[in-house]
């Protein structure tokens, strides 16, 4: 099957900018165009020379040994890790025992109901995909949960969570309230009711309309004069005050009005009536008699408003009413003012002005989450029923705000009571499992134990199954280990044994039964930490430092945490390798900034100063070319603390903070990657490097778009590297045409020609290479290659070796990926791709080695699986993807094994994993074909 153009491209995002796989890209042979781009590329030859690498010096570096009580006392303070102490957290989201038939069943719920009700299956979805460790399944299903909602509480508490995932708070000089110049988070078309799903991606109108700008002038004068007296038939009298109306104008207001004033009551034939003591200012009358005459309110001063609004209610004037509450709702621009009119709002059932508070109050977080003064009106159960009265209480709403609340602090009152009340609002079972879970998780960490073991229960009895961990850990807690041992037992024997419960059990046995578990938790699941590092501090604790290191070392090598790092580097300070240890703290805190050595009593930046006495001392040139070395050796991880020390120097440096996100995007680690990238933004000394940066915000976030459109204006101020490139990157991922390839050659070339230094040129070069690889120019794209290559960018060794395969030149082709594999440090993707070059046998040790490095790689599950179906082992080659599947939900692995299913004639299991896979993605164009197909065959039969 002939390969689409930009497929590699589209599927492996397209350029070199982060990632650490090969991308390739077009080619077209001959042509003006080539020619041009051949010409403008050999320009390139003499302005990409390599600088000699300089010894890195040495400052202040004591080599001694360092007497073992010192290191004791001023290093370890607080003695070694003890495997008795060790437990895993109890996680917080909803896990499920079948997680593949939760997937199709609610894919299959989501098709089948009503359009206006997708909003609160979409949630349900979000609360699924909070558990996974890809952040755009739940970003993509949350816009969807907006795309489809009607009203406007729930538009308002959306919009507000979509604004919250980008983090906006943390960018410099933005305001709450700015508008992202789409429907789906304007917070002027939050406030409009109504289901517009095919419009909610369009450009909103606030440019057009700012906020509290009238349509029209005129003026309160005009319109009084324009009314003659002699049409004023009578007159209400407020003291001795007169106030001439127009009775049918009056009549007309609502219901009460036009039975006093035409009905049997005696009002409806006095000329004037007395409204005294009705407790009405003149002010407001006069504005009520106005309105009844021009129906509009925002000439009113705000105060006369909220006179009419108290008006409104008390004579039932609904659209005197609806007409006040949208325009104070419009006023509503900071905190100041939502505080001063929630009051209002609340007392008149006010719901848009309700709305216009909230939609600040949640626009701000999480500073307001601080604020006693906000918090009032959402935690205590009179707050949530004050809501509720106004339309305002939902389940939706103390979902947003427990999530938030628990990253912030689990054992807070605060995240305790929004706990309490998601669970009040809680009416769905997966909406009690939830509420009642995560409330047992917030008492758990509290060390309430007898409080934390009834929600887990209540969460149990509600169907949440992994709950009985929650029970069993509880009940272990409080003296009653063999009860939870079998407890968790009996979960084992009832149901398919997953990971988490073998590794649960193991916290109630001893000895061998204990390890077995552990390795049966880590074979099921190779992605639970607990387990790696229990045996590391056992292997610690009988003085087998170096195993200790190296256990530890299998996790981190394809999943990074600061839990796993910190235990490294704990184990390194106690076998006094104190560079490693101090890299690992630098890269800890990288992911956390503020994480807490040593059962948190120690801030990490004090190891840091503590550690760094016992290292060599490097100035700032001398981190460049540490940097240079570790990018080349594909060692992310120590980039990333060699970064990290660059910045301790230089806080201010844009570039810098730039450079760690693109580090930490490669390590999987995407929140503090945008964090990073954040602060390179708020760092920018121009205009034109704050818009590049605002751009990769944007397109990390999934507005491709607008990225490009930032890279544009970036152009137009100053030409740079780095906006041709995100430029080039953002073209490529929203156009696959002939032309537009030839464009993205334009851009990076343009790219090149602008200073930079060599890690990004490295980074340009190889995505040239690829892109000219898919034009089949395959010798640009090799003089591309080995270009990167001269400036020590390790990674387009796999380019090269794609030209090779392309020119047929396979054993050169596999030379060249084991040149990648002999210098990369992480080098999981180098055996994979060999594999591709090699035969069978030799393919079969290469994704051996792959799965041991980085089991998280699916690639050779369904190699190993494609092979067993060729040998026709069907059964094998369906448990083969089924293993991966059990602690990798992946669209790819799905996919193929429905089509396994399909070949068997297993259709039931074929439909099962086809809506699981488009439960991740719903526009999987293989997927939907197969599943369809399979639909129309159970229907003939």
């Amino acid at each position: 099957m002939q390969r689409n153009k930009f497929t590699t491209m589209r599927s492996l995002k397209v350029l070199d900018r982060c990632k650490g796989a090969q991308v390739y890209a077009l080619h077209t042979t001959g042509g003006d165009g080539g020619d041009v781009g051949d010409k403008l590329y050999h320009q390139l030859q003499d302005h990409l020379s390599v600088n000699p690498v300089r010894p890195i010096s040495m400052h202040n570096y004591q080599s001694s040994n360092v007497p073992l009580a010192y290191v004791n006392e001023t290093l370890l303070p607080y003695g070694l890790p003890v495997s008795d102490l060790l437990e895993p957290q109890i996680e917080s989201c909803l896990k499920f025992v079948d997680f593949i038939g939760t997937l199709a069943d609610l894919y299959r719920r989501i098709e089948n109901c009503p359009q206006f009700e997708k909003t609160g299956l979409y949630l349900e979805q979000c609360a699924i995909f909070k558990g996974l460790s890809d952040p755009k399944l739940f970003r993509r299903t949350l816009r969807a949960a907006r795309q489809h909602t009607v009203d406007v509480h729930s538009k308002v508490v959306l919009a507000a969570w979509l604004r919250y995932e980008r983090r906006e708070d943390e960018l410099r000089g933005t305001n709450s309230m700015n508008c992202c110049g789409r429907n789906i988070e304007c917070p002027k078309a939050t406030l409009v009711p109504g289901y517009n799903p095919e419009f909610i991606y369009d450009p909103c109108v606030c440019s057009k309309n700012p906020r509290g700008e009238s349509v029209d002038d005129y003026s309160i004068e005009d319109v009084e004069c324009s009314t003659s007296d002699e049409y004023r038939d009578m007159s209400f009298c407020i003291g001795d005050n007169e106030i001439r109306c127009i009775r049918y104008c009056i009549a007309s207001l609502s219901t009460p009005f036009r039975t006093m004033l035409y009905g049997g009551f005696r009002e409806s034939r006095k000329e004037k009536i007395n409204f005294t003591h009705n407790g009405i200012s003149i002010e407001c009358m006069k504005a009520a008699e106005l309105y009844s005459r021009i129906r509009r309110v925002d000439s009113f001063d705000p105060r006369i408003i909220l006179e009419l609004l108290t008006f409104s209610n008390r004579f039932c004037c609904d659209d005197l009413k609806s007409a006040c509450d949208s325009y104070l709702a419009s006023l509503v621009n900071d905190v100041e003012n939502a505080l001063l009119l929630i009051e209002y709002g609340l007392e008149e059932n006010a719901y848009l002005l309700v709305a216009a508070c909230l939609q600040v109050f949640l626009r701000e977080l999480p500073n307001s989450m601080h604020s006693p003064n906000v918090m009032k009106y959402f935690c205590s159960p009179e707050a949530k029923e004050r809501l509720a009265l106004v339309g305002h209480a939902s389940f939706l709403l103390y979902f947003f705000l427990s999530q938030i609340a628990m990253e912030e602090d689990m054992k807070a009152n605060t995240t305790v009571m929004l706990l309490e009340r998601l669970a009040d609002c809680a009416t769905e079972s997966w909406q009690k499992q939830l509420a009642y879970h995560q409330l047992g998780v917030a008492m758990y960490e509290r060390k309430e134990y007898k409080d934390a073991q009834s929600w887990f229960e209540e969460a149990y009895e509600s169907g949440h199954i992994y709950s009985k961990v929650g029970i069993a850990r509880t009940k272990c807690k409080r003296g009653h280990k063999y009860s939870a041992y079998k407890m968790i037992n009996s979960l084992i024997s009832e149901y398919k044994p997953v990971g988490w419960m073998h590794q649960e059990r193991s916290l109630y046995c001893d000895g061998k039964e204990k390890m077995s578990d552990l390795e049966m938790a880590t074979e099921l699941d190779p992605t639970l930490c607990f387990p790696y590092k229990y045996r590391a501090v056992l292997l610690l604790e009988t003085n087998k430092i170096g195993a200790a290191i190296s256990e530890i070392s299998k996790i981190i090598s394809f999943k990074v945490s600061p839990d796993c790092l910190e235990l490294r580097a704990w184990i390194s300070i106690a076998m006094e390798d104190f560079e490693r240890a101090l890299r690992d703290v630098r890269a800890l805190l990288t992911l956390e900034p503020n994480y807490m050595m040593f059962h948190g009593k120690m801030h990490g930046d004090h190891l840091v100063e503590l550690l760094r006495p016992f290292v060599q001392q490097w100035s700032q040139a001398d981190c460049w070319m540490q940097l240079y070395d570790r990018w080349s050796s594909v060692d992310d991880l120590g980039s990333l603390a060699v970064v990290h020390h660059m910045l301790a120097n230089d806080p201010g440096k844009s570039l810098l903070w730039f450079r760690q996100s693109l580090l930490l995007l490669r390590l999987n680690c995407q929140k503090a990657a945008m964090r990073s990238l954040r602060l390179a933004r708020n760092h920018s000394t121009s205009d034109h490097e704050r818009l590049v940066y605002e751009g990769w915000i944007l397109y990390d976030t999934g507005h491709c778009e607008e990225a490009l459109a930032k890279a544009e204006e970036s152009i137009s101020i100053q030409r740079s590297f780095e906006a041709f490139f995100l430029k080039a990157y953002a073209l490529a991922d929203t156009s696959l045409d002939q032309e537009s390839s030839a464009y993205v050659i334009q851009l990076l070339l343009d790219a090149l020609r602008c200073p930079s230094d060599g890690l990004r040129k490295g980074q340009a070069l190889n995505n040239l290479g690829s892109v000219y690889v898919d034009c089949e120019k395959l010798d640009l794209a090799a003089d591309c290659y080995m270009n990167a290559l001269n400036i020590k960018h390790t990674r387009a060794h796999q380019g090269l070796a794609r030209v090779f395969h392309l020119k047929n030149q396979r054993k050169a082709a596999y030379d060249e990926m084991t040149k990648l594999i002999e210098k990369a440090r992480n080098n999981a993707s180098a055996y994979e791709k060999r594999s591709e070059y090699s035969d069978r046998d030799m393919a079969k040790s290469d994704l051996a080695m792959a799965t041991q490095l980085d089991p998280l790689r699916t690639y050779p599950y369904r190699y190993r699986a494609a092979v067993l179906m060729d040998d026709h082992k069907e059964n094998e080659a369906i448990a083969e993807l089924t293993r991966a599947l059990a602690f990798k939900p992946d669209l790819q692995l799905l996919h193929l094994r429905a089509a396994f299913h399909d070949s068997m004639g297993d259709y039931a299991s074929t439909v099962r994993d086809c809506e699981a896979a488009l439960c991740l993605e719903p526009n999987h164009a293989d997927t939907l074909e197969l599943y369809n197909k399979v639909r129309e065959l159970v229907k003939e039969q």
